[in-house]
């Protein structure tokens, strides 16, 4: 083990350091430190069950002795982790080689300096057959700064049941969050959504914003010279769709704290109908009648659309997530990182991510994979929404940005036709200093 990479783990004592490509070893740290030989890489990922690790083995074999992976989980909390990275690597760490990274973090961080750009080359192998819609996050400035290893996106979804009873079809081309809003108040029924003070609320709130062919904010490459832009027709659909559903009969009564899980409860209840959430729902439902927690007449009830549209003639542009990886700019093994992206973020190993984990690969290639087809039958859908979706603000002042709007959108049923004016003060005087979050 590296100096380094003691010294990290010494200074974070819950640590887990996973080895990989010692000779086929897989253990804890300690499992047989060498002085020489190939270089030893250090990986930080993101919270997963194992998948990030088994690609790290599968990559250090290919690699023939070239490269050693070691892999270390960051906190479960993002904003634990851009917290941690941000320190370390403005201490110019070179312990870190390759990073999983948000994709709302790939701005900031090349802004500042902490990552390694890759070179034109580089470049056109990474983004070869990856779809656009996950490129795009992976850029500051026209420069790839990242390599997409998941994407995401949401999707509608709604109990067959309840929208027979409406007369309502989720899957008719010019579907509205209005159409639904309608069909729910009739059927006294809920809508899940997020809408508890945190990202996923964001996610929300942008989605509407882009649909209706606006942004949060406009000029992104001015940094915090960037222009509000929530104050706009765009905007202001959005904030009446928020606050006419958290005013209404369909809005379930734990909106103002309701995250992925909260609404998930919700619309798998008597009392559901409709939800805005990511795939992995399905396969959750699954899992939960497997072990008796769910009727499976539930899981049979559940259908899928399109993410709604805030205008009928105007497709929507669904959430866009997922995580990139990027090579630390204070790496003295750049060469041994860019090659572990390129074969971390490869369509087999991504592929592979997806079938192990349940978030989509930014390879429109994966959803014909006949193993994928088979676990997700709405996988044309996942990457049409993929492929459709409307990215976060690419801006290095990203957690400004959230934090203004969250500040002033939430709670959901306090937002009116005022809300945009205000983030928009709220958002110049954050970006220009004058104000603290």
């Amino acid at each position: 083990m590296s100096l380094s990479l003691y010294r990290s783990r010494s200074r974070r004592r819950n640590s887990i350091v996973v080895v990989l490509g010692l000779s086929g070893c897989l253990a804890l740290a300690g499992c047989g430190a060498v002085a020489t030989g190939p270089p030893l890489l250090t990986w930080y990922t993101v919270p997963d069950n194992g998948a990030q690790a088994t690609i790290a083995r599968q990559c250090a074999d290919e690699s023939h002795g070239a490269y050693r992976v070691a892999v270390e989980m960051l906190p479960n909390d993002s904003t634990q982790q851009r917290e941690q990275l941000v320190r370390r690597l403005a201490a110019e760490d070179s312990s870190i080689d390759v990073v999983s990274l948000d994709v709302v973090l790939t701005a900031e961080f090349a802004n500042a300096g902490f990552l390694r750009p890759f070179t034109s080359g580089e470049t056109a192998s990474i983004a070869a057959g990856k779809m656009a819609a996950p490129m795009s996050t992976a850029y500051w400035k026209d420069v790839l700064y990242a390599a997409p290893l998941k994407t995401n996106t949401q999707l509608l979804w709604f109990r067959r049941s309840a929208v027979a009873a409406a007369g309502v079809d989720p899957n008719t081309p010019g579907f509205t969050w209005d159409d639904m809003l309608t069909a729910a108040t009739g059927q006294g029924k809920r809508i899940a959504v997020q809408g508890d003070r945190y990202e996923g609320y964001l996610v929300w709130i942008n989605a509407l914003v882009e649909s209706a062919g606006g942004h949060l904010v406009d000029d992104l490459a001015a940094g915090s010279a960037a222009r509000p832009a929530v104050d706009g027709p765009a905007g202001h659909q959005a904030a009446r769709i928020v606050g006419e559903l958290a005013r209404s009969s369909a809005a379930p009564a734990n909106l103002s704290v309701a995250q992925e899980e909260t609404g998930r409860a919700v619309f798998q209840s008597d009392q559901g109908m409709f939800m805005v959430n990511w795939p992995y729902v399905l396969t959750a439902a699954r899992t939960a009648a497997e072990k008796g927690s769910l009727p499976r007449s539930v899981v049979d009830d559940i259908g899928w659309a399109p993410y709604p549209r805030v205008t009928a003639d105007r497709p929507s542009k669904p959430p866009l997530g997922g995580a990139n990886l990027a090579v630390g700019a204070y790496s003295e093994k750049a060469a041994s990182a860019v090659a572990l992206v390129q074969c971390a973020t490869s369509l087999a190993s991504t592929t592979e991510f997806m079938l192990a984990e349940g978030d989509p690969s930014p390879y429109a290639a994966a959803f014909e994979d006949p193993r994928v087809r088979a676990l997700y039958p709405n996988a044309d859908l996942i990457r049409d929404s993929i492929e459709a979706g409307g990215p976060r603000p690419n801006t290095p002042y990203y957690v400004e940005v959230a934090g203004s709007v969250l500040n002033t959108w939430h709670p959901p049923a306090s937002v009116t036709d005022r809300t945009p004016a205000s983030t928009d003060a709220f958002m110049a005087d954050v970006l220009s200093g004058r104000r603290l979050l």
